[in-house]
């Protein structure tokens, strides 16, 4: 049978779970009293089951939900309805896991490069990655390209739009894009540092083909989106049908659901294309912990997730120079460091802050490595 298992926790009694399970499952699958369902096909191939009920508390239980994956349409936008539509709006309930069967693996090429395409681009293979953001909005296109051949020539691998900055008057994307390129260009010719821009994608379907046309015809190498903001199945499907370059994936939006992170960032995130994905660090200014970090990078990594490529993980927010060593060592090298205002607080010293976090980046792989 080619079902998927949606995994839930569910604030219930032990007196009132099965039948708020029973709920769920009529709620997320047919949206109907069971009672009025008269197609003996409806019952047998639409219905989803409960398959089991486990206690974690007095009040909370998990509960797993059995689909059939044809009520997906193997797409992604009726994917996310049949998994968490209707119940998103049902305060006691959150997503955990899902267990996907390989029909729907199959229907989501998930990330064109991944870590090792990551890699290739950057040509960085011994440590883990630098990446860095142009801020604040506001900044003209001249503006933004200056900051970006600063942190292009300090040798940071990966240098995007701030997720705020879209295509304002001050700062037009065809404008921004020209004159981020031509620095991250004049840093490799005049100084040999390799690096990517990553601008930022936005608007509407019509603007974001557009974008990606002028992006690929400046020859960006790297593409930031916000899969929340544009739409999980436009973000698939641009991924799928129109984009040719590493796309990273930013969390914005995505803090309003009920969804545990190392599912939506780490599985489902990567399944529908994304080849990196920012998500809060531990310790910074958001709320993740680490041990949910840590679940989410080895979601994003986890090299038995039905042969997708595997997605590189990259955890900001609130992060600085100094705690490098304690990021590395904790997620490892096959990661990209997202340090912001950090580094721009340097002010003057803005190349120097920079170089330093280059440096600490290698230095530290390096002693994992040997380690």
């Amino acid at each position: 049978m080619d079902s998927l298992l949606a995994i839930y926790h569910i604030n219930a009694t032990s007196h009132d779970i099965a039948a708020r399970a029973a709920a769920l499952a009529l709620e997320q699958s047919v949206e109907m009293p069971e009672a009025a369902i008269r197609s003996q096909y409806v019952r047998e191939h639409t219905l989803a089951k409960v398959a089991s009920i486990t206690p974690l508390s007095d009040r909370q239980h998990r509960v797993v939900i059995e689909f059939r994956a044809a009520t997906t349409g193997l797409e992604c936008g009726q994917l996310m309805n049949i998994l968490f539509g209707n119940c998103s709006l049902q305060e006691d309930v959150q997503l955990v896991d899902v267990e996907f069967p390989q029909s729907l693996l199959d229907a989501f090429a998930g990330p064109k490069f991944g870590i090792e395409g990551l890699r290739e681009r950057t040509g960085v293979y011994d440590r883990a990655l630098t990446c860095t953001a142009l801020k604040p909005q506001g900044l003209s296109a001249v503006e933004l390209g200056e900051l970006c051949g600063t942190f292009a020539r300090a040798g940071i691998d990966v240098i995007k739009d701030d997720h705020g900055i879209a295509d304002q008057t001050y700062a037009p994307f065809a404008e921004r894009v020209y004159e981020c390129q031509r620095a991250i260009d004049a840093a490799a010719r005049d100084a040999g540092k390799l690096a990517c821009y990553a601008p930022s994608l936005s608007g509407g379907p019509k603007a974001l083909r557009e974008q990606i046309r002028i992006a690929a015809s400046e020859g960006v190498e790297m593409l930031l989106a916000s899969p929340m903001i544009m739409g999980l199945p436009v973000f698939q499907e641009l991924i799928a049908d129109e984009i040719r370059v590493p796309v990273l994936a930013h969390p914005a939006l995505s803090g309003a659901l009920r969804i545990a992170p190392p599912l939506f960032y780490g599985k489902l995130f990567r399944l529908f294309g994304a080849d990196a994905v920012i998500f809060p660090n531990f310790g910074g200014r958001f709320s993740f912990s680490q041990n949910t970090c840590n679940a989410l990078v080895s979601a994003a990594r986890d090299t038995s997730f039905g042969g997708c490529r595997t997605t590189m993980p990259v955890p900001a927010g609130g992060m600085n120079v100094e705690r490098v060593p304690e990021m590395l060592t904790n997620y490892g090298i096959d990661t990209m460091l997202l340090i912001g205002g950090a580094l721009l607080s340097a002010g003057d010293q803005l190349l120097d802050r920079s170089i330093e976090f280059v440096n600490q980046v290698a230095a530290t792989s390096q002693q994992l490595i040997a380690s």
